[in-house]
């Protein structure tokens, strides 16, 4: 019945979400008729005192190349997409394939996703590392269950326990689970699409090699005026559409695991991070929503972050409000102290028990 109700539930989501977009659409080709009026207008009075009105046809050309540039631009990502695979898509990002031979925690790595499939009842996705990124993150991705991937990074690799790391990996099990990655790749190609008439618009308004601006810098203003506007509404979509997801995947994560402590350090350990300043890497806006912890700054964070905050999330798990904690892993041991570490007044034969706090 579990799996019925999610089928239901993510095919309610698509039909919300393409709805959504079709409404997004329809708004950004009234803004662009209306940024190309203003500009046509602008421009004429400029150099013909007396107006003589628009060109024939001027707003059905507008709304066709629209809607070519956005539907077009959907389908042309949306195609690489499926043609590339999650596999391709997390290459994209930075994953290389998990080498479990060569390395301890990724040996211990590969292990927790055995688990994790055995504890969901799902196949084993791919399993790969993101290894120049030293923050602690993690991302799902594929179009099913058959294409899915799971990628971490080295930082929640050298940073989490393994109770920690079952916390992380069944979070990312979970969105291939309810359908979530399907609906972050449709995501992606509908965002690009959106952004398309602002990419144009800062194409025409562009100086060329040797800084010259052409005549259709007032048009490439417009459209980039109006594409801002796509921009932020398909970036906002994405957002509300990802914000709930999250908080289901972290209960499901607890359902699994049967431990809060395994995501709750997790996310306690990224808010240390976060306080500690240190720099994520940087990531492309339109898969911001497939990691765990998104890296949004600025006055639009509130707005455009796919992801609930962090204390909010924290606070959930715990049913109370739990603060940030050190990125040292419990199973470690700490280091032995040194002979030229004991104090003088102790006897040398007694300082090989001491340990340094």
């Amino acid at each position: 019945m579990l799996i019925f109700e999610s089928q239901r539930e993510a095919r309610a989501r698509t039909r919300q979400l393409l709805l959504a977009f079709l409404l997004t659409v329809l708004l950004l080709v009234l803004a662009v008729n209306a940024a190309l009026a203003l500009a046509w207008g602008i421009t004429w009075a400029f150099w013909v005192p007396v107006s003589l009105g628009y060109p024939r046809h001027f707003f059905a050309v507008n709304t066709g190349v629209t809607l070519l540039f956005v539907l077009g631009g959907w389908w042309v990502e949306s195609s690489r997409l499926s043609h590339g695979g999650a596999q391709w898509l997390a290459e994209r990002m930075g994953a290389r394939p998990l080498q479990p031979g060569s390395d301890f925690d990724e040996h211990r790595l590969a292990h927790i996703a055995d688990e994790m499939a055995i504890a969901s009842g799902m196949d084993r996705p791919v399993v790969m590392v993101v290894a120049r990124d030293g923050g602690i993150n993690a991302f799902a991705t594929g179009w099913d269950q058959r294409d899915a991937v799971v990628a971490v990074t080295r930082g929640a690799l050298d940073h989490l326990s393994r109770e920690e790391l079952q916390g992380l990996v069944a979070h990312e099990f979970s969105h291939i689970r309810e359908g979530d990655t399907r609906l972050n790749m449709r995501l992606i190609g509908m965002v690009f699409g959106l952004e398309m008439i602002w990419r144009m618009g800062q194409t025409l308004a562009e100086p060329d090699e040797l800084g010259r601006r052409s005549l259709l810098v007032p048009l490439g203003l417009a459209l980039m005026a109006a594409g801002w506007l796509g921009w932020l509404a398909g970036h906002v979509l994405q957002a509300a559409v990802s914000r709930q997801r999250e908080f289901l995947a972290d209960a499901r994560a607890v359902q699994w695991t049967r431990s809060r402590d395994g995501l709750g350090g997790v996310l306690r350990k990224v808010w240390r991070q976060r306080l500690d300043g240190l720099a994520l890497p940087a990531t492309d806006s339109l898969v911001q929503h497939l990691l765990l912890v998104g890296d949004e700054t600025g006055r639009m964070a509130g707005w455009l972050d796919a992801h609930p905050p962090l204390a909010e999330r924290v606070r959930r798990l715990y049913g109370r409000s739990m603060g940030p904690m050190p990125l040292t892993r419990p199973d470690e041991r700490p280091p032995v102290a040194t002979p030229e570490a004991v104090p003088a007044t102790v006897p040398a034969g007694d300082a090989s028990g001491w340990r340094i706090v």
